[in-house]
């Protein structure tokens, strides 16, 4: 299990509280916090209120347009987070449940599965990446966005539809220490994902985007 022992990053402690019904102010503000994983910076937008972990400054970020009130993942925010030569990832929903505690889902070495995307795309954006697979497909747990516990799946494609998602992210909740906050984050478009994720017992607390800096981006 991941415990929750990343909760003291800003962002995190935002997430908590909201994963507990305690968001921030709608007053349309941007906070600005330091990074939460070395070359990764985030957007996450809640309702009415924003929290950007990144090394700019808030005063470059408010010139290119930011606010709470969805100005934050304006093209020319996300861009300016990039920089010349850096890697946006998509814009997902971002949503939490509570870890059970229990589970039996056998644990895969994570160099066996480097070769699959869920995980490749775990191991670019996340840290702290384990495997964990069986019949019905994989699940990836990671120390994720502001540091708390994140869960990805995918079913197998030979058995989509059979509501075997569900019953695996079930199992994946026990990999998380019971009643702590886990996340996942699901592009809006993967309406089959988002269902599953929603009838498991997720509910949305805001959105999140990814950036990684380029090399010349500049810091002010």
């Amino acid at each position: 299990m991941i415990p929750d022992r990343s909760f003291r990053h800003p962002l995190g402690e935002r997430l908590v509280a909201a994963a507990g019904g305690a968001f921030p102010p709608a007053d349309g503000e941007v906070e600005v916090v330091p990074p939460y994983l070395p070359g990764v910076e985030a957007v996450v937008a809640l309702t009415g209120h924003a929290v950007v972990a990144t090394t700019l400054s808030r005063a470059r970020l408010l010139g290119c347009g930011a606010d709470g009130f969805g100005g934050a993942t304006l093209p020319a925010v996300v861009l300016a987070l990039a920089g010349p030569g850096g890697e946006i990832d998509t814009l997902d929903v971002l949503l939490v449940a509570r870890g059970t505690g229990t589970t039996e889902l056998p644990e895969l070495p994570v160099a066996e599965a480097a070769g699959h995307p869920r995980v490749a795309h775990s191991l670019r954006w996340r840290e702290r990446v384990r495997v964990f697979a069986d019949d019905r497909g994989l699940v990836t747990l990671t120390a994720g966005v502001g540091g708390l516990p994140e869960l990805a799946f995918e079913v197998e494609p030979r058995l989509r539809g059979q509501g075997r998602g569900r019953a695996l992210l079930a199992d994946a909740l026990g990999l998380v220490p019971e009643r702590t906050p886990v996340l996942a984050a699901v592009a809006p478009g993967n309406a089959a994902s988002l269902r599953t994720v929603l009838a498991s017992g997720f509910v949305p607390v805001g959105s999140v985007q990814l950036v990684r800096p380029g090399p010349d981006r500049t810091r002010g």
